[in-house]
C-alpha cells in the first residue's frame, strides 16, 4: 500500500492523490486485475473507499482509493466542488493512469463506489468501455436524491429553488468567496433521522471524521447537481456485470433499485443485507465483510481473462 499523486488526464493542472494497495505477495513482474473505488459525496480516501479498496486488494487484487478533484488532498479550485461530471471523469482518469502501470492488466479493470461515488460509478461504466465490472454499495444517484429527497417524497420540479441557489452561488463565488452548503448534517441537530443522524457522525466525529473531508461542497455545484442522472443511458450502454448492494433498511435504497430496473445488463445481481441502513455499509465491521463477501468473487469471476475476453468479443 501506498500513496501516489499523478496528473488529472482531463486537466493537467490538477494533481489526483490516491492510496494504491497491493495483494499480498504482489510481484511487479505480473499482471494483476484492478480495482478502482469512489468516495462518497463529501467523502476521502482515507474513509470508506479506503476500507474497501484494502479488503478487496487482500482478496488479490490491485485496488486504488483517491480524492476527487477539488476534494481531499488532490487539487484544484474553488476547493470541495462536488460536479457530478468531473466526479464521472475523475474514475476514467484514474483508469488512465492504471493503464501506464506494467503490472495492471488492462483487460481486467473492474470499479466500485459508495454512495455517491456508486453513482458515479455506474455512469462511468456507460461511458468508459474499459470498465468491465461494476460493483455498487448504498448507491446514491445524487442528482435524483437532490431532487427528490432522501425517500424519494419530494417532486423534481420543487428542487427548481435549488438551481437558483446554485446560480446566485456562482455569482457571490466572482467576487472570491466561496458559498457552501452541507452534504451530510453539519450537527447532530441537523439530522432530521437516525440514519442521518449516523451520517453526522461519520463525518464530524471520531467514527470516522478525517481533516480534508470537512462534510460541505460549493454551493454552485447544485447547478450541475440538480440537472444531473447518474443512470441516464443506463438501460442503453451499462451492459458489463453488475453487482448492486444496499441495506435492507436504508432509507436511500430506492436508488439502488433503480439502477437494477434500468440497467441494460443481462449480467446482474442485487444483494441485500439484512438489518443495515446505509451507514452501516460505511464502517459497520460485520455488515462490511458482508458486502466484501460478495464483492470478491463477484470481481473474481467478472474479471477472469477468460470473462473479459468474452466481454470484448461480444
Amino acid at each position: 500500500m501506498g500513496k501516489i499523486s499523478f496528473p488529472n488526464s482531463n486537466n493537467k493542472t490538477i494533481t489526483m492523490s490516491a492510496v494504491i494497495n497491493f495483494p499480498q505477495g504482489f510481484d511487479e513482474k505480473q499482471t494483476y486485475p484492478a480495482i478502482v473505488v469512489s468516495h462518497p459525496g463529501g467523502g476521502v480516501k482515507e474513509q470508506t473507499a479506503g476500507t474497501y479498496a484494502r479488503m478487496l486488494a487482500d482478496e488479490g487484487f490491485v485496488a486504488i482509493a483517491f480524492d476527487a478533484s477539488y476534494q481531499g488532498e488532490s487539487g484544484g479550485e474553488p476547493r470541495q466542488l462536488e460536479n457530478p461530471h468531473i466526479r464521472t471523469e475523475d474514475i476514467s482518469a484514474v483508469i488512465d493512469y492504471l493503464t501506464t502501470l506494467p503490472y495492471i492488466d488492462q483487460g481486467r479493470i473492474g470499479a466500485m463506489g459508495i454512495c455517491a461515488g456508486a453513482g458515479y460509478t455506474a455512469n462511468a461504466a456507460i461511458q468508459d468501455r474499459r470498465i468491465k465490472a461494476v460493483g455498487t454499495v448504498s448507491a446514491v444517484n445524487i442528482g435524483s436524491m437532490f431532487r427528490n429527497g432522501w425517500e424519494n417524497n419530494v417532486r423534481s420540479i420543487d428542487a427548481l429553488p435549488y438551481i437558483e441557489a446554485g446560480s446566485n452561488a456562482r455569482t457571490s463565488d466572482a467576487s472570491g468567496t466561496t458559498a457552501t452548503m452541507p452534504l451530510a448534517p453539519l450537527t447532530e441537530k441537523d439530522a432530521p433521522n437516525e440514519e442521518l443522524r449516523q451520517a453526522w457522525e461519520y463525518y464530524h466525529t471520531p467514527r470516522a471524521e478525517c481533516a480534508t473531508a470537512p462534510g460541505f461542497a460549493a454551493l454552485r455545484s447544485l447547478n450541475q447537481i440538480i440537472t444531473y442522472d447518474a443512470y441516464h443511458m443506463a438501460d442503453v450502454y451499462l451492459t458489463q456485470p453488475l453487482q448492486i448492494i444496499a441495506g435492507s433498511v436504508a432509507g436511500s435504497k430506492w436508488m439502488s433499485d433503480d439502477l437494477f430496473d434500468r440497467a441494460a445488463s443481462t449480467d446482474k445481481q442485487f444483494h441485500i443485507v439484512e438489518g443495515a441502513n446505509h451507514m452501516d455499509l460505511y464502517d459497520g465491521r460485520k455488515f462490511v465483510n458482508e458486502a466484501v463477501s460478495v464483492l470478491a468473487p463477484f470481481f473474481r469471476t467478472k474479471l477472469s481473462a477468460g470473462a473479459t475476453a468474452a466481454q470484448a468479443a461480444e
